[in-house]
Order: structure tokens, then sequence, then C-alpha cells
């Protein structure tokens, strides 16, 4: 059985990835998480997938 390391959480505000295995958030606070995001850390939760959205969602809220 694979264990999650990231997990999205609702937090006041919108919500948060948190890191399992680090213990911390992870990332910004999302006011709406964004639908592929949440589907890549319920699925598969890559890493570097999941690093290359948060790169493009942060982007965009520049």
């Amino acid at each position: 059985m694979s264990r999650r390391w990231y997990v999205a959480r609702g937090v006041p505000g919108g919500y948060r990835i948190w890191n399992t295995r680090g213990r911390r958030w992870w990332g910004d606070l999302y006011e709406l998480c964004p639908d592929d995001l949440l589907a890549e850390l319920n699925g598969k939760a890559d890493p570097d997938k999941i690093t290359a959205l948060l790169k493009r969602y942060r982007a965009l809220k520049r």
C-alpha cells in the first residue's frame, strides 16, 4: 500500500496542501482548490507534477 505524502486540507479561507512526511504546510493558500491540482493530490500525487501545477497557479495569482 502506498502512502500519500501530500493531501489537500480545508483551512479558514480556502485550502492548503499538507505534507504528511515533513509535517508542515506546502505551497500557498488557495481560496478555491483548482480541480487538476486536487485530482493529482487525490490520485497519484506525483511531487513533480504537483510542483508544476503549484508554479502555474502561483504565476496566475500575480
